[in-house]
């Protein structure tokens, strides 16, 4: 390797490697990262972010069909994204927890300052 080129490396080569998550960690957060790779799915915690809902109340605000709604879910339900309670004879889903949220939102963010978005 040409020494120009490591002399403009911003890392410091004195710098011990820094230490990798056990690789089960890296490996439920690729799983979690492509749970959340679909459009749909996005849609779906931002909804979700504000106010636990039923699949129709997402159908409403997606503009998308049910069974498509119902779909994606399965796959946040099953990725440990979202969980439903039984409410009568629907299920209300929510977001398991607030860092699911901020995901997202600051995927969206980082979309949106990306030249061409």
């Amino acid at each position: 390797m040409p020494t120009d080129v490591v002399a403009d490396c911003p890392v410091d080569p004195e710098d011990p490697p820094r230490a990798q998550p056990d690789p089960a960690v890296l490996t439920a957060t690729g799983d979690l990262l492509r749970a959340l790779a679909a459009p749909v799915r996005i849609s779906i915690v931002l909804e979700l972010m504000h106010s636990e809902l039923c699949v129709h109340q997402l159908v409403d605000a997606l503009g998308v069909t049910q069974p498509l709604v119902s779909q994606h879910l399965r796959v946040l339900k099953s990725a440990g994204v979202v969980r439903g309670e039984r409410n009568g004879r629907e299920i209300v889903y929510r977001l398991v927890d607030d860092h699911l949220a901020h995901i997202v939102v600051d995927a969206v963010a980082h979309a949106t300052e990306r030249p061409g978005a």
